[in-house]
């Protein structure tokens, strides 16, 4: 499958900066919201941009490796969680009632028969992917399967209206899976981009770097190899799925919110397919995984917030939501200085 994201024009760059230069304050005086109007100007494409139908995406599959003892929580919290994302208890089920977005859960691949539920997507590839410490996690055509659900799962929501949506993730052992995907495609020393995840202890952490340096070794892969076979080497179904689906949205060209450690490991892989999709993400919060600035690093983004989170589930894209909603709010109705009356600095 192929995706064609064009980087985004400039046209409006200069009407958009006067605009928001006219606002009274002073110049530059509005920070991040400022630059973050501006981008979501570019985006749509317009001077007065609207958001429509704004949707959180949480995506979740089983890994299997999990069973080998990267996570400090057993394999079943995965289905247990879906089970609590669809009752509304999950945080991000408070958060997004709280912000007004719509939450669609994921079935990506995870190892339980849930049966046709009300707000749950069933586009399970696999029952959990295999033990990459063995094996590769997914054969290419389950890889290209996943990241073609993931797209047509995006287009169906810009079909429905739909013109941002953000992205949250629920497997467990997706942190260990996230952390070698962006040891390989960022280059950073694997030590560096592994974390305690769900809250493993000093000898849980050990281990994980162990396990993790094993399934790298293991696979050997070349410093230029293809971002696919990187994906189907260590990724979970949640994590393609989600590439795919970001590589949909912007092709819409719909604004991405972008979360923490795994959503943005779908987002590297996204951006080695079609690099210019970062023009289209807005980086919502800064992760206490470790991993995540290395991810950052190499994207050159500047989050939103930093408050120490490391939930994923989309919460710190739910958070940063009422920012991004200002900054369009006061490009569209802050007065200027010429239509208030007030003077501008001499």
């Amino acid at each position: 499958m192929t995706f064609s994201v064009p980087p985004l024009a400039g046209t409006l760059d200069a009407a958009l900066r006067q605009k928001i230069d006219g606002k009274t304050k002073p110049l530059g005086a509005l920070g991040q919201l400022e630059q973050l109007a501006l981008q979501v100007g570019r985006i749509q494409q317009s001077l007065t941009p609207k958001f429509s139908a704004p949707h959180i995406l949480v995506f979740a599959g089983d890994h299997g490796a999990a069973r080998a003892g990267v996570s400090a929580f057993p394999q079943d919290v995965t289905w247990q969680m879906v089970e609590n994302f669809l009752a509304g208890g999950a945080a991000i089920n408070v958060f997004a009632r709280q912000n007004g977005l719509t939450l669609k859960i994921i079935d990506a691949g995870v190892a339980h028969d849930f049966g046709a539920r009300d707000g749950l997507i069933d586009a399970r590839i696999a029952a959990g992917t295999r033990n990459y410490l063995d094996e590769a996690a997914m054969s290419a055509s389950e890889c290209a399967a996943a990241l073609a659900r993931g797209a047509e799962i995006a287009g169906a929501l810009a079909d429905a209206g739909c013109n941002v949506v953000g992205f949250g993730e629920m497997g467990i052992g997706n942190t260990a899976a996230a952390s070698l995907i962006t040891h390989v495609l960022t280059g950073t020393p694997l030590a560096d981009c592994v974390g305690r995840g769900t809250g493993l202890d000093d000898a849980g952490l050990a281990r994980k770097r162990e396990l993790l340096a094993r399934a790298v070794s293991r696979a050997a892969l070349a410093a230029d190899c293809d971002v696919m076979t990187v994906l189907a080497e260590f990724g979970g179904f949640e994590i393609v799925m989600m590439t795919g689906a970001m590589l949909g949205a912007a092709q819409r060209g719909m604004t991405l919110l972008i979360d923490g450690f795994i959503v943005t490991s779908a987002l590297l892989a996204a951006a080695r397919i079609a690099p210019a999709i970062v023009d289209y993400c807005l980086f919502c919060h800064r992760s206490s995984e470790p991993g995540h600035l290395a991810q950052l690093n190499d994207l050159r983004a500047e989050p939103l917030i930093d408050l120490g989170l490391r939930l994923g589930e989309g919460t710190g894209a739910a958070l940063a939501w009422p920012l991004v909603q200002a900054a369009v709010a006061f490009l569209n109705e802050m007065a200027s200085f010429a239509s208030a009356g007030v003077s501008e600095k001499s």
